[in-house]
């Protein structure tokens, strides 16, 4: 479409929905790419991880003790012990194959595959031990023993006890990891123990955050009148490196067109989505809004939401995504969970975009903005009942310039369009932003 149809979509108020699908349109899940299974937590999965062989590869003892014939052990009580002649030692490693024959047994380390003839593991416990008084550990930590004569069994085990199966955890050719999962710690170990030197993940989505407006300086400067910390940058940072995205900011660019083109064009070659903050709304120095208006293909919204209605989406010249989000904190915050947020995690190929949400009963209650859905900062807590409720962050609400409100809030509470007000005691959806 033409420039010029895409500059503006002021004359209505886009539905949450109908923006954020025209967000993810922009994106696609990253080049996949193979990196060794031990740096590959906090990667997702491009492809799936499947088993080449059984796992566990052989039946092999789930406990430390003895290897024996039930047969042989039957009905052996502490009053009753039955004694067994030892024939090898299986330590976990072991590759020996002793015939465990009529009356013998084999001592046996957990993970140790178990020696044919024996099916059952009894554990140390349930014996005399693994060592008697003539035996030794010698120092320095040398932990071999002479192995013993006898072993005395004072328990009957269960058919097939302390035994794990070949094939009990997976199969030859069975899917040990899908494609989109997030690699973290247990499922690196998966992958790992499936036999997977390297795995094939999406590459991390590199994000650029642009500040923007001539009243920002860097956070401890001595702010003169009208100047103010530049905290958005350094939010929206914080939130993409926890998306599991690599980020950088620039310093923030005055209200010079000029100036933030160059800035962009400078940054574009590196960035997999570029994040604005500031100058989209109807000011006379929105400045993003000026500079990309008529350059790349970017448009700017209103969204039926508060607060952060005003956005704007599309490509700048070489192609690159850019979503300019608002420039007071909370909105840029809510903007950032509402749209930012699910672009980067299809970057990364996330199959599950949105987070996990909650019910919560309300507290205090209050009005809201007529046919805007609001997003409001809660602090969550769980009464001694385990109910989970939500209180305002702040007396104010969710007013777009409460930053000191939004380091009290746990999460957002969900208020739909229709609603005009909550009352104390309602219930809504809530999510947690805190990561």
């Amino acid at each position: 479409m033409a420039h010029d149809q895409h500059a503006t979509d002021g004359g209505r108020l886009l539905a949450v929905a109908e923006h954020r699908d025209a967000v993810l349109a922009l994106v696609a899940p990253l080049r996949a790419v193979d990196i060794e299974v031990a740096h590959a937590a906090g990667h997702v999965l491009a492809a799936d991880v499947v088993a080449p062989t059984d796992l566990p590869a052989w039946d092999n003892s789930a406990m430390d003790g003895w290897a024996v014939r039930r047969d042989d052990v039957l009905g052996a009580t502490p009053d009753h012990p039955v004694t067994l002649r030892v024939l090898a030692d299986l330590p976990a490693g072991s590759d020996a194959e002793p015939q465990v024959t009529p009356g013998t047994a084999a001592r046996i380390m957990t993970g140790a595959p178990v020696p044919p003839g024996a099916d059952a593991v009894v554990p140390v416990e349930h014996t005399d031990g693994f060592a008697d008084p003539s035996e030794h550990v010698a120092e320095h930590g040398d932990r071999s023993r002479t192995l013993r004569d006898t072993v005395r069994i004072d328990r009957e085990p269960a058919p097939g006890a302390h035994i794990r199966r070949a094939g009990e955890d997976v199969h030859a050719g069975d899917v040990v990891l899908r494609a989109g999962t997030l690699l973290g710690p247990a499922r690196v170990a998966a992958a790992a123990s499936a036999g997977a030197a390297a795995v094939r993940v999406h590459r991390r989505p590199r994000v650029v955050v642009v500040p923007t407006g001539s009243e920002l300086v860097p956070p401890g400067q001595t702010l003169r009148r009208g100047q103010v910390a530049d905290s958005n940058s350094l939010l929206l940072l914080a939130a993409a490196e926890a998306a599991g995205c690599e980020a950088r900011r620039t310093p923030a660019v005055p209200d010079d067109p000029a100036r933030l083109r160059a800035v962009l064009t400078e940054q574009e070659a590196w960035a997999d989505l570029v994040v604005t903050t500031g100058g989209v709304s109807v000011g006379a120095y929105d400045v993003v809004k000026a500079a990309l208006t008529g350059w790349g293909d970017v448009r700017f919204v209103r969204v039926a939401m508060q607060p952060g209605k005003p956005q704007g989406l599309g490509r700048l010249p070489g192609g690159t995504p850019v979503l300019s989000l608002p420039g007071n904190p909370v909105s840029a915050h809510v903007s950032f969970e509402a749209f930012v947020r699910p672009a980067l995690l299809r970057l990364r190929g996330v199959e599950r975009l949105d987070r996990p949400t909650m019910r919560a009963t309300v507290v205090d209650g209050w009005r809201t903005p007529a046919g805007r859905a609001q997003y409001m900062p809660v602090a969550l807590e769980r009464d001694d009942d385990g109910v989970l409720r939500a209180r305002r962050a702040v007396a104010g609400g969710s007013g777009s310039h409460l930053v000191a409100g939004l380091a009290q809030s746990d999460g957002l509470a969900l208020v739909d369009r229709d609603v005009a007000e909550v009352h104390p005691g309602d219930v809504l959806p809530v999510f947690r932003t805190g990561g």
